[in-house]
């Protein structure tokens, strides 16, 4: 069943809400899955090869290791976490919820990057369709993905790859990181994902929010004396003796360390195009596979903006007291501690992470449903739905909606897979349902998509919705050199839509190509600054007595069709036959964004 968004968020509250609840209740659970089919098939829009039933199968890491670039994870728990209790502990919020940073940061996506069996799979794939381009494609997806690794064999001096390749009989047999255990320090550092010593050694050489910056051009500077290795924090105080005798790091305020500039060194990523000979894309430079940073840059969050608020005080929130954030040395208060969470939107790829902590190589005590629940409120708070306006015009309903994206940046942003859409249920006072438009499937499909039945052809943006089958989905799809449609990240040279939710402040006619709003939205004068508007023009056969319209935005990590397309290499490239199955033995598919509810009276 959908979650309700937070109060206040309702058209309706009070009695009025809880009747209407009561109403629809199970025609919302049907229409979740929650309550038994409804009848309708879910879309099958691609033959697809048997599945193998293949589960990846990573060793355990050591993240406690201190090298001579590096140090593990375990290594900076030691004191940034607060193992006390009760009333002892001292790393709490006011209401007391302990803030230790490790804790916080190792159920995050961030932490298990290089575990990721979804990045396993594209990256697989990606390898098996641009052989030409394996060094290339190893060393930029391991960039952010495993950046340690990628570091540390930048600054050894050897090559990175992902995975095993060649043959042992015939003398050509090279083995990636994933199939390695924690004997190996290539391996414990790829493991430890985006770790503390990744991130608090990124330095300020003036070239951060530039373009030579993104794409993983963050710099970290050599040093050869292990306790001269710079550890940057948000403080001007830290405490040099104790750290550098304890992990051989020096502790120095580092103001970037709280701008978008550093995020950005990852969350900007351009690809080089490539055609079908593996070549690059004569006359495009470049794709923008994600602009978060760009698209923050032109909304009314920038610096200087209306809303002014970096990547930072989103994702990792402020705690609300002075805290210590070390559990041994000189522990100095602290305020505006910023959480280490790293609040983000893939519950889906969490839940997997948890069910398949073991064949991932995760450790016990992971607590990936505290993390789930955080990360669920956060989305809460990413849009509001609102309906506007109801009227009855003969046999016609007219529902008038407005979606408000609160985000710093595109709704949804990131990886071009990702979409949103809106759900819309009207039923009368029986509970029986009179219209449904966006109904999703228990297998994640979308009735009325045009990309869930085909995922070679996709559903345009709407304005007015006459038709059950016109769903409003919010999503980038990718095109090649030739204008076709790609789910091939390589292949992309642009997209054939882009009507992601824009942030507020980003006028869609004022922006760099990068960023731009793509396909029927671009003439869409209802949408543009965060909103968009639009239309539901619901039949209701004559029926009479009040009409109770909900209408929800939901969210997915994965288009169906795209996975779709994914599985149906399945047969061939094990790493996506892998990560088929953990999808599909993992049932959370969506997360509701907001939602919005009204009763109508019919004529």
């Amino acid at each position: 069943m959908p979650r309700l968004a937070s109060p206040g968020r309702q058209v309706v509250t009070g009695r009025v809400f809880l009747n209407l609840l009561l109403v629809l209740l199970p025609a919302l659970l049907a229409a979740c899955g929650g309550g038994g089919s409804s009848g309708q098939p879910s879309a099958t829009p691609v033959a697809l090869p048997a599945a193998r039933g293949l589960e990846p199968s990573i060793a355990p890491s050591s993240a406690a290791f201190n090298e001579a670039h590096f140090a593990g994870s375990q290594t900076c728990s030691t004191c940034h976490n607060d193992e006390r209790e009760g009333d002892e502990a001292e790393m709490v919020d006011s209401t007391g919820r302990n803030v230790s940073i490790g804790d916080a940061w190792e159920s995050s996506t961030m932490a298990n990057s290089a575990r990721d069996p979804y990045w396993h799979a594209v990256a697989a794939r990606e390898l098996a369709q641009f052989p030409s381009q394996a060094q290339k494609i190893n060393d930029t997806c391991t960039r952010c993905h495993a950046p340690m690794a990628n570091e540390l064999a930048r600054k050894e001096g050897f090559d990175i790859q992902i995975f095993d390749t060649g043959s042992v009989e015939e003398g050509t047999f090279v083995q990636g990181f994933l199939s390695m255990d924690d004997s190996e320090s290539v391996f414990n550092h790829a493991m430890d994902g985006v770790s503390c010593t990744l991130c608090h050694q990124i330095a300020d050489t003036g070239n951060l929010g530039t373009f030579e910056s993104m794409t993983g051009g963050y710099e970290i500077l050599f040093s050869p004396v292990m306790d001269e290795r710079p550890a940057y924090g948000q403080y001007a105080n830290p405490d040099v003796a104790y750290m550098r005798t304890q992990v051989e790091f020096t502790p120095a305020f580092g103001a970037h360390m709280s701008t978008s500039e550093t995020c950005a060194t990852c969350h900007n990523l351009n690809t080089t195009p490539l055609d079908p000979n593996g070549d690059p894309v004569e006359g495009i430079s470049h794709f923008a596979e994600q602009a978060m940073y760009t698209e923050w840059q032109f909304s009314d969050y920038n610096v200087g903006g209306p809303q002014e608020q970096t990547c930072q005080q989103c994702h990792m929130p402020r705690v609300d007291q002075a805290i210590p954030i070390a559990s041994s040395g000189n522990a100095i208060d602290r305020v505006d501690f910023a959480e280490h969470t790293f609040l983000a939107a893939n519950t889906v790829m969490q839940q997997m992470m948890d069910n398949y902590r073991v064949e991932l190589g995760i450790p016990d005590g992971v607590d990936f449903q505290e993390s789930i629940e955080r990360n669920r409120a956060f989305l809460a708070q990413a849009a509001d739905v609102n309906i506007t306006n109801t009227s009855i015009d003969a046999e016609t309903l007219l529902i008038d909606v407005q979606v408000v994206n609160n985000a710093g940046h595109k709704l949804p942003s990131g990886y071009h897979t990702r979409r949103a859409w809106l759900h819309v249920l009207v039923t009368d006072n029986t509970g029986a349902v009179i219209y449904e438009n966006g109904r999703m499937n228990a297998d994640g499909s979308i009735d009325g998509v045009a990309d869930d039945v085909n995922p070679f052809t996709f559903e345009p943006h709407h304005n007015v919705i006459t038709e059950p089958t016109q769903v409003q989905v919010y999503q980038a799809i990718t095109s090649d050199a030739n204008n076709n449609l790609t789910h091939s990240l390589l292949a992309a040279t642009g997209y054939l839509k882009d009507n992601r939710l824009t942030p507020a402040g980003f006028d869609k006619n004022a922006v760099p190509m990068d960023i731009e709003v793509v396909g029927l939205a671009t003439g869409d004068e209802n949408f543009n600054n965060g909103v968009d508007v639009l239309q539901y023009q619901v039949p209701t056969g004559g029926v009479t007595g009040p009409l109770n319209v909900v209408v929800e935005m939901m969210y997915q990590p994965f288009g169906f069709g795209h996975l779709q397309e994914l599985f149906s290499l399945s047969e061939s490239i094990d790493q996506v036959d892998q990560f088929r199955t953990i999808y599909e033995n993992t049932t959370l598919r969506a997360e509701q964004l907001g939602v919005a509810f009204a009763t109508v009276q019919s004529e």
